[in-house]
């Protein structure tokens, strides 16, 4: 049933890709005399149109929910439009592709060299003959491994100074909603693009999986910071991150506070949170964002400011201290 149902989407986005390519691409590239990077578009489509589909899935399924029941109201959603931009910018997946197929060459080479030293590749899929080799649960085994990855990636955004002020700007929205999932900055999507197209390499994700194994963890993330009520009862959160799980770990205070500590950083899976430690299942709905922008600092609006600030933030952790005459430390 899996495989049928993968191979119809998979069918589907190719049909997509195709008709686009034929129709729209390939005569652009006609005019504009760019035909040596036919083949590199055709391939690009692919992610392309698994992200529009997410898109559409997201906003027809997460949005009435929040209309529904809502965790907060607000008398103005004009906050939230600025994620809508992120999600439109992360959701395509150009910045994963691009690493994935900017690595495959060292990868290549790196595996010529592993096997003139007698070294045997990583074939997660063989590891239990007639059983790993299944497609679904395959793909269950990707999945586990990059979340794994995902919550090691995660807590080193938390503990690491300057990269906590580039994953700050997720944080600073004080609205969360479905589209909140994508808010990072630009410079926080290549690092972590790059991180997860080199793991997806070394276990022997194919291009086309990794393309949905990233969709189905996008969505999922945004189903973690949609602004509805949704109850997964004892049993389901504690098999998958959910909702109220994940919105504790934006709470003021408790979730993240800078690089101090943490809690709830699991991506699709609470298993990781509740082997290290660092689950907390408190419901309590609490204001969301950043302790400092309480204390009057700003994050920034929009897009642009959004991004400078946090630059502004790294220079200023960067920047020596200085003596003051009466023996303490300043900037």
């Amino acid at each position: 049933m899996f495989h049928l149902i993968v191979s119809s989407l998979d069918t589907l986005v190719s049909t997509l890709q195709t008709w686009l390519y034929v129709n729209v691409a390939q005569p652009l590239l006609f005019q504009i005399g760019w035909m040596d990077y036919d083949e590199d578009t055709y391939d690009a489509l692919y992610p392309v149109i698994v992200g529009l589909l997410t898109i559409v899935a997201m906003y027809a399924l997460l949005r009435p929910l929040e209309a529904l029941r809502p965790i907060e109201r607000w008398e103005s959603r004009k906050a939230v439009r600025v994620d809508v931009l992120y999600t439109w910018i992360a959701k395509l997946g150009l910045f994963n592709l691009f690493f994935f197929f900017a690595f495959q060459p060292i990868f290549d080479n790196t595996q010529v060299w592993l096997r003139y030293q007698g070294i045997a590749n990583i074939d997660l899929d063989n590891l239990w003959p007639g059983v790993t080799s299944q497609p679904l649960v395959t793909f269950l085994i990707y999945l586990v491994v990059l979340d794994f990855a995902g919550y090691w990636y995660h807590r080193w955004q938390h503990r690491i100074g300057i990269w906590w002020e580039l994953h700050a700007v997720h944080h600073s929205q004080r609205q969360m909603s479905l589209w909140c999932d994508d808010r990072n900055h630009l410079l926080d999507d290549i690092i972590q693009a790059g991180f997860f197209a080199a793991i997806a390499l070394a276990i022997g994700i194919a291009p086309t999986q990794f393309v949905v194994l990233t969709a189905v963890t996008n969505f999922a993330q945004s189903v973690q910071h949609t602004n509805a009520r949704l109850n997964f009862g004892w049993l389901l959160e504690r098999l998958i991150v959910s909702p109220a799980f994940h919105r504790r770990h934006h709470a003021v205070g408790y979730g993240h506070e800078g690089t101090a500590y943490g809690c709830n950083f699991g991506v699709l899976f609470p298993w990781w949170d509740m082997l290290f430690k660092t689950a907390s299942w408190n419901r309590a709905v609490e204001p969301t964002g950043i302790r400092a922008q309480i204390e009057g600092e700003s994050y920034g609006e929009g897009f642009w400011s959004q991004h400078w600030l946090a630059f502004v933030r790294i220079a200023r952790r960067l920047a020596p201290r200085r003596v003051t005459p009466g023996g303490g430390a300043a900037l």
